[in-house]
């Protein structure tokens, strides 16, 4: 009995074991993602090489070289140039931005009526925030402040003509206003537009589907500068002689049904990526074909697409800035026109307003991403370990 126990009980020390490698810290970041092969690394040493040329440089001229303040054009140029700053000197001229940055939101709208719009968006800010956040009761009722209670206050606010405001023409419209309103609306109506479109398409009534197939393919099939073009100049030629509507609202009109040709075949891939046997069980409950798509389908289908669903929205954000082919001006077209103010003509006044045109288009892209990859996140139930 004796030996066998001896079996079972060990003789010496265990040696010492090496330290296990950290699995944490900066350290163990750097190595994993950084420094992991040779070729890592030596892409890192290239990467960091590149960034070292680049970035100096380009701090220095954005922002230790700037001309953050001034009344002209003066401070954004050399003596030769006619400026007061010295020769061979260049930076980013913030000042033009700063002396503009009020028309560059509103555009031409009149100064005293800027309120309107202000509080426009503040209400937006106000009704849009409970909506982004999850947890936060009450959608049903933010959902309705948002979509129906706002743009009736807008369409009140923004033109004018009603309880005593001045009247204030479309034209006169321009600047990130004109972006964010077009952008809303052609997300607001495009989504569900898109969805009734999908639907259409994967139809088994041959009209439905035919005339869906159309008019996707149709405007799919065209720029989008060709849309806003015939919606501006070419279809008051089809209309009755002395009916016309707002070139504004043409603009509208093109953008969102632009869009939502676009946000169909994003919803119909959701929708064909969804088993038959969520359509056979949902048959076997004996639920509506709008039964089953609003409370089985849908949800599914428009949780896999939220990465196409916000890239059509991205993407819809940037291409208003087409609207300058007929005349509008929105946050581009605004800084592009002053740039033919001669009070400001200097040599980096054009590149200094691309830049910070180009910083709020990203900061709303980028907004607008960083929300998909929440919602990805708080949506996903695949359990993944």
């Amino acid at each position: 009995m004796n030996s066998h126990q001896g079996n079972f009980v060990r003789a010496s020390m265990i040696e010492a074991a090496p330290a296990p490698i950290q699995t944490g810290g900066l350290a163990y970041w750097l190595r994993k993602n950084l420094f992991a092969t040779p070729k890592d690394t030596a892409l890192t040493i290239i990467s960091l090489l590149v960034l070292a040329w680049l970035v100096p440089p380009a701090v220095q001229w954005l922002f230790i070289d700037a001309a953050w303040t001034g009344g002209g054009r003066g401070v954004c140029a050399t003596v030769a140039q006619g400026g007061s700053q010295p020769d061979g000197w260049s930076g980013a001229c913030w000042a033009f931005v700063n002396a503009k940055f009020d028309q560059f939101l509103f555009g031409r709208y009149p100064i005293e009526e800027r309120w309107r719009p202000a509080l426009v968006g503040i209400l937006f800010v106000l009704f849009l925030t409970p909506m982004l956040i999850p947890k936060v009761p009450y959608k049903n009722i933010n959902a309705i402040l948002l979509l129906a209670v706002l743009p009736i206050l807008a369409l009140i606010l923004l033109p004018g003509g009603w309880f005593g405001l001045p009247f204030v023409e479309t034209p006169l419209w321009g600047g990130l206003m004109v972006t964010l309103v077009l952008s809303f609306v052609g997300i607001a109506v495009s989504l569900p537009l898109g969805i009734l479109l999908a639907l259409g398409r994967r139809s088994t009534m041959p009209v439905i589907k035919m005339l869906c197939t159309f008019f996707i393919e149709v405007v799919r099939g065209i720029p989008l500068i060709t849309v806003l073009f015939m919606a501006s100049v070419m279809l008051p030629l089809f209309l009755p002689q002395g009916v016309t509507f707002d070139k504004f609202l043409r603009a509208l009109i093109g953008v969102s049904f632009f869009a939502s040709a676009y946000m169909a075949e994003v919803v119909r891939g959701g929708l064909q990526a969804i088993g038959k046997g969520q359509y056979e069980g949902a048959d076997s409950l004996g639920l509506s074909y709008w039964q089953k798509m609003n409370l089985i389908v849908l949800p599914q289908a428009l949780k896999l697409v939220i990465p196409g669903i916000v890239n059509t929205f991205i993407g819809l954000f940037k291409d208003t800035s087409l609207v300058s082919i007929i005349g509008m001006f929105d946050l581009l077209g605004i800084v592009r026109l002053n740039f033919s103010d001669a009070n400001w003509a200097s040599a980096v006044t054009p590149i200094s307003g691309l830049i910070f045109a180009g910083f709020i288009f990203w900061l709303f892209c980028f907004g607008m991403s960083r929300y998909s990859g929440f919602m990805e996140r708080v949506l996903d139930t695949s359990h993944k370990r």
